[in-house]
């Protein structure tokens, strides 16, 4: 694992941004995992900005999101697909046909997850992963469990994770209960993952999940088998 300490949230979204840019210049047909949330914000709009003066391009590049909220559809205002484009998508010479994110709106949910899957399969699998970290340790929608889901699936959120996200909604009945995520097979076997984590109210699962046990009550630890992993975080640990 390389850590990698940046001044603040301003600073770590341009780091990994640089360090996306990297990746991509040496790989232009590279597939890209990409995560929501207000961590990863800087980034797309460092990106963007890298894309827009012609240092980079998204032309050959192909991108699948972690995860969606169940019951949203597309175009809902707080769907992620939404946020997708409002904050990436939209902004850069991304191929429509080469975005994809499971879709959460869907009548069988089952043949969406088996769908997914094969997509990301068929596309040689994530060449490069970008995650943030959940208050309670999960990736993607990955929640504390007994057990961890290898394929793409359908998750009950924790009620942590609802109060944790009732701040993108009128109030925490509007959030969604269920998300469709990528399973932490496709997670583990991409060829590298980025780690994003911002603020000391992660400080605390920040450490449990790179100096504690691998367990599945931590769902990031299982990171810390893999092979190619880059953290950066705003958090002295």
């Amino acid at each position: 694992m390389e850590l990698i300490y940046a001044q603040d949230n301003l600073n770590l979204g341009q780091m990994a941004a640089r360090w996306v840019a990297r990746e991509l210049l040496i790989c232009p047909d590279l597939v890209l995992g990409l995560p929501t949330g207000s961590t990863p914000i800087g980034m797309y709009q460092s990106l963007t900005r890298l894309c827009q003066e012609g240092i980079i391009s998204f032309t050959k590049a192909r991108t699948f999101n972690l995860d969606e909220y169940v019951g949203l559809a597309a175009d809902h205002p707080q769907s992620y697909a939404f946020y997708m484009r409002e904050h990436f998508w939209s902004k850069v010479d991304l191929q429509v046909e080469n975005e994809d994110i499971p879709r959460g709106d869907v009548a069988n949910l089952d043949e969406e997850c088996q769908r997914y899957d094969a997509a990301i399969q068929k596309a040689g699998g994530i060449g490069v992963q970008i995650l943030g970290l959940g208050p309670n340790g999960h990736i993607g929608f990955n929640e504390p469990s007994n057990n961890m889901e290898i394929h793409t699936h359908v998750v009950n959120l924790s009620t942590e994770t609802i109060q944790a996200n009732t701040r993108f909604f009128s109030d925490s009945a509007a959030v969604p209960r269920q998300a469709v995520t990528m399973g932490v097979g496709s997670i583990m076997q991409a060829q590298k993952i980025l780690l994003l984590v911002s603020g000391e109210s992660k400080k605390d699962i920040l450490t449990k999940s790179f100096y504690g046990p691998v367990s599945t009550a931590v769902p990031s630890s299982i990171l810390q088998l893999h092979t190619d992993l880059t953290v950066i975080t705003d958090i002295k640990l």
